[in-house]
């Protein structure tokens, strides 16, 4: 996930929360429009596809010495991939934490 992305996302959160607080007045239609939360999301989950993706293309191309693939691009993709997955497992953890607070909500 980039920064950007995760900034992004921070944003949307801290807005929501000041919005659910009171402290700040609901967004117009261009802000909404301008957030799309859950094509940030898809995104975010596809450039950790893709980095896992490359991670084990460039395994394969080090296991099979094929190709000039040094160990150390190996490893760099490899934890690359590996800190993106922590981080969509961390971001899916806190989805899953506010949704289970707002259905516990009384109405």
């Amino acid at each position: 996930m980039d920064k950007s992305g995760v900034e992004n996302i921070l944003q949307q959160l801290q807005a929501a929360s000041a919005l659910a607080s009171g402290i700040k007045k609901q967004p117009n239609s261009d802000e909404i429009s301008a957030i799309d939360f859950s094509e940030k999301l898809k995104a975010a989950i596809n450039q950790t596809n893709n980095l896992q993706q490359n991670a084990d293309h460039l395994s394969a191309q080090f296991v099979s010495s094929e190709s000039n693939v040094d160990l150390h691009e190996v490893m760099i993709s490899l934890q690359k991939a590996n800190v993106s997955f922590q981080s969509m497992i961390q971001v899916r953890n806190k989805l899953v934490t506010a949704y289970q607070e707002i259905m516990n909500m009384q109405v």
